[in-house]
């Protein structure tokens, strides 16, 4: 799979285009009603675009049961830009761009970014599976190898600490709203009623209880307007690899041995040695 890189991140050329991933930087006009879905690969991106649209459709499930995901919330980087730039205001989109890609148009705008990380050990692993499932993407190769791409930031989208490092400097600006994959684990509750407060939308207890229940991993499982299953088959082996695989976290200790484990964690406190937030896996 050839990649070529975009100020100096990498892209795979199956994908992604230096013409769109250009004028998505430079030219996209992101609206005051905005809402994106900012996240880095395989760290819960289509959970929290189920969330965000479950809130926007006040806990309905009508829409996420019956509009393909990349439809209803689409991603600006790829071929969706398309249904991005005919969507009618407001606008849901998804996007895996580091903050220095993202549009600038952002800067000068009230758009909202919810912005999720996760662990990226679980993040990487994840991205493992994942990716054996793309016909035209590379095999990872074995778990070692594949953790090295990863530490060094020489896969599709560049280093998940570089990611972090950009969105989480942005996190004093009242439109960026950060959270991670395990508080969402650790309760989903909790989390929406703080997104729907960023968010400024009051929903009342039942609509809250609806967006918990149909943002769980088996509703999302189960609807195939959610899952990789809307996924065309020239792309996708259904057969290797699935969007929803378990939906946990700590999973990385099932694959790491102790000494990649401690390679791991000897690379991720020098990168993100000064960064000023705390996660729940330090």
């Amino acid at each position: 799979m050839p990649y070529f890189k975009y100020k100096g991140i990498p892209f795979s050329t199956e994908f992604f285009s230096e013409e769109t991933l250009s004028y998505v930087e430079n030219d996209f006009q992101l609206l005051d009603d905005d809402i994106v879905n900012a996240v880095y690969p395989k760290s819960g991106t289509h959970w929290m675009a189920e969330i965000l649209a479950l809130i926007l459709s006040h806990g309905d499930p009508s829409w996420v049961q019956s509009v393909p995901l990349w439809e209803r919330a689409p991603w600006i980087e790829l071929d969706h830009l398309k249904i991005a730039l005919k969507k009618p205001p407001p606008r849901l989109l998804t996007t895996h761009l580091p903050f220095q890609l993202f549009p600038k148009s952002f800067l000068h705008s009230k758009a909202k970014v919810v912005y999720t990380l996760r662990n990226p050990r679980d993040a990487m692993v994840s991205s493992y599976h994942f990716i054996k499932g793309f016909k035209e993407l590379k095999d990872p190769g074995t778990v070692e190898e594949f953790m090295e791409r990863f530490l060094s930031g020489e896969i599709d989208f560049g280093s998940w600490f570089d990611h972090v490092k950009g969105w989480v400097e942005m996190k004093e600006r009242a439109n960026i709203f950060i959270n991670t994959y395990e508080e969402l684990q650790q309760d989903l509750r909790g989390s929406v009623q703080k997104i729907c407060h960023f968010l400024g939308k009051e929903l009342n207890s039942q609509q809250i209880e609806s967006v918990v229940e149909n943002a769980s991993f088996h509703k999302m499982k189960d609807n195939k307007m959610s899952s990789s299953s809307t996924t065309p088959e020239n792309i996708f082996d259904h057969t290797k690899a699935t969007l929803m695989r378990k939906g946990i976290s700590g999973d990385w200790k099932n694959f790491l041995t102790v000494a990649q484990s401690e390679r791991f964690d000897d690379a991720y406190w020098k990168r993100m040695h000064g960064v000023n937030m705390t996660f729940p896996w330090d």
